[in-house]
């Protein structure tokens, strides 16, 4: 038996391109998420769930989501995280040029908000290992750079944790004009906060 159904992508604010997928069809509506991340209100200004003024009527939603555990009960949003890194960032960047912080970004994409938001609000550019996966993605190219003298970074290594622990960047860097670097890691990470009890 044949029967048409529509399917429509919509953005899931997880990493850029990420999408959720709506159907739908004779026998109802599905919402298949995958890992998602939107903010309060976010989904009220989707014009695509929304048939006129009311929310479309769906039948099943399939969370697939690696944050669907009661021990993620509050992650912050990520206007609170910026806000903690970009703090801890200006803090310790002003202390001197040889005041670094390594970003340990596991993926490779999703983080690209942060970098933004870090520029400019610092003035100050992130090390990247190569500009490629960002070619699509014009409006952070002037955020990132492949110049390894800068006081951010988040450029990766096989092994980067190893190179932390030599005080050394997964770039190689361990000083600059013959003065060692100091340097602290922050992992961006959701994973942390279902380690918290609050």
């Amino acid at each position: 038996q044949k029967e048409d159904v529509e399917v429509t992508l919509l953005p899931a604010g997880h990493c850029p391109g990420s999408v959720m997928f709506l159907f739908e069809g004779g026998n109802g509506t599905v919402l298949y998420t995958g890992d998602f991340r939107l903010a309060k209100g976010e989904a009220a200004r989707m014009e695509l769930l929304h048939s006129g003024t009311r929310v479309k009527d769906i039948q099943s939603v399939y969370l697939d989501t690696t944050f669907c555990d009661p021990k993620f009960y509050h992650i912050p949003s990520r206007e609170e995280c910026l806000h903690g890194i970009l703090e801890l960032v200006r803090s310790w960047t002003l202390l001197s040029p040889y005041h670094v912080v390594w970003l340990n970004c596991k993926a490779a994409y999703g983080y690209e908000y942060l970098f933004i938001n870090l520029s400019e609000e610092l003035g100050i550019k992130v090390h990247v290992n190569k500009l490629d996966m960002f070619r699509n993605m014009p409006e952070i190219l002037y955020h990132v750079t492949t110049d390894r003298h800068t006081q951010i970074h988040a450029c990766r290594h096989p092994r980067d944790d190893d190179c932390f622990r030599g005080n050394r960047l997964p770039c190689g860097m361990t000083c600059q004009k013959g003065t060692p670097l100091r340097i602290i890691s922050i992992k961006p990470s959701t994973m942390w906060f279902g380690e918290r009890i609050k």
